[in-house]
């Protein structure tokens, strides 16, 4: 029997946001990137500036359901927001990991290790 594919809705008018988004990545995201992409971590495809729902996400692994954040100057005095937004999101199924800008780009290593450690424990 075949398994079905779970969807993530998003909202089409995003997908121009998510292309100028990844035009624009910061340092952070930038280095973090390099480490994820092309199923670097334990096999698993990260999508960057993926839209879901009514929102773009800065990393997004479907089959995990997980979402990394990057959290930097952008973010400042935005906390509430991004709270309420993680909510909305979690409702749809997808789980978080945050990291700082600054820790990704001081402590690459702990990040990734943290990401790994993530995966091993939830991965189904």
């Amino acid at each position: 029997m075949r398994t079905r594919k779970k969807i993530v809705p998003y909202s089409p008018r995003l997908k121009q946001t998510a292309r100028t988004l990844r035009k624009n990545m910061t340092l952070g995201e930038v280095i973090l990137w390099q480490h994820i992409r092309r199923r670097q971590i334990k096999g698993y495809q990260f999508l960057r500036q993926k839209p879901i729902g009514k929102y773009v996400v800065d990393f997004f692994c479907k089959e995990l359901m997980l979402a990394i954040e990057v959290d930097g100057e952008s973010h400042e005095g935005r906390q509430r927001e991004d709270e309420e937004r993680q909510e909305k999101l979690k409702k749809l199924g997808v789980r978080f990991l945050r990291f700082q800008d600054s820790h990704v780009k001081q402590d690459l290593a702990n990040v990734l290790k943290r990401i790994e450690i993530w995966i091993e424990e939830n991965q189904s």
